[in-house]
């Protein structure tokens, strides 16, 4: 038999560490739901009292309505590229079974691409476009960091170029794309190619920024102990200045991302990449009755997706970081 003199007081310990842990993570958790429901509260309440051209505001409600359309327009072409592919391979085998040397065509499927497609489409993009600014930035911000002269030679060309905005480099993208990427059988197409350096373009900065920073603000202490140990110039930056800088280049990282995201989506519009951006110019441009929806559960699509981007990247700052203690904000 238990003794009750002993189990009251870990009874009450336990409740007590229960306490501490619902005080602790109701906030976190309470909260941002109140907040979440107060704003479709709001929405629903403003969005019937707005007429646009093309009916009332769509409110959660329709949204969410337009979403589980655009799954059914998915699973339905989903089951047309299945037919498709499964005549095509009941013809070849037909053929062969008359011709075993007859020559068979096994030809694409080019149905309209869905808007889960389109999701793909916009993430490949832009994460091309973000690896080629991560490439260029992170050498770069490196070398800015560890020699004056050469940030003071560069530094002119970020503040100039830094707030260009994408609807300028676009033209200049398009034309530059047309005059060197001329492949009879292009491996990408050009559409692809122009929104990717344009996203490259415009998320390059944060990142050469921040490094420069990381870099340029290394400890004295950890420069002395590269002295001591009489580094090569690729060992201090691969075992000091990288782990040192680590926190400012994936700040830079999380910015030149978001910057991108926001980027690839006008990118999109005006190069006609079949991405998110030009699903949305595309139900602008329909304008039925369903565009309106359409286009709101494109702009929630984008705005969960970059905050999956942003979390992700938190994730894998956590991995590579040494300061492990480091907490996720």
């Amino acid at each position: 038999m238990s003794n009750p003199a002993v189990a009251q007081p870990i009874q009450d310990t336990l409740k007590s560490a229960r306490s501490a842990a619902i005080k602790r993570w109701l906030p976190s958790v309470l909260m941002p739901v109140i907040g979440l429901l107060a704003f479709l509260l709001f929405w629903q309440m403003v969005a019937g009292s707005i007429d646009t051209s093309l009916g009332k505001f769509p409110g959660p409600t329709q949204v969410a309505s337009q979403f589980s359309g655009l799954i059914d327009e998915h699973l339905r072409e989903q089951r047309r590229a299945d037919a498709f592919f499964e005549r095509q391979e009941t013809r070849n085998a037909a053929k062969l079974a008359k011709n075993p040397d007859a020559k068979v065509s096994v030809r694409p499927y080019t149905g309209k691409p869905t808007f889960f497609k389109q999701i793909f489409t916009s993430l490949y993009t832009v994460l091309t476009g973000f690896v080629i600014a991560s490439l260029i930035a992170i050498p770069l911000g490196i070398v800015c960091g560890l020699s004056k002269p050469i940030y003071n030679a560069i530094n002119p060309l970020i503040q100039i170029f830094k707030p260009v905005s994408p609807l300028a480099w676009l033209p200049l993208v398009t034309m530059v794309v047309s005059a060197v990427y001329t492949s009879s059988d292009p491996l990408f197409a050009k559409s692809f190619v122009t929104s990717a350096i344009t996203v490259a373009l415009c998320c390059l900065w944060p990142t050469v920024i921040n490094t420069t920073v990381g870099v340029a603000n290394l400890d004295k202490d950890l420069q002395n102990v590269s002295r001591v140990l009489s580094l090569s110039p690729l060992s201090h930056v691969r075992r000091i200045v990288l782990p040192a800088a680590i926190p400012m280049i994936f700040t830079g990282l999380r910015l030149s991302l978001a910057t991108g995201w926001m980027v690839l989506i006008a990118a999109e519009m005006l190069a006609q990449n079949p991405g998110l951006g030009k699903f949305i110019w595309d139900e602008f441009q329909n304008g039925s009755s369903n565009s309106l929806g359409r286009i709101m559960v494109a702009v929630v699509v984008i705005g969960l997706l970059g905050f999956i981007l942003d979390r992700l990247m938190l994730l894998l700052q956590r991995r590579v970081s040494w300061d492990k203690n480091a907490d996720l904000r």
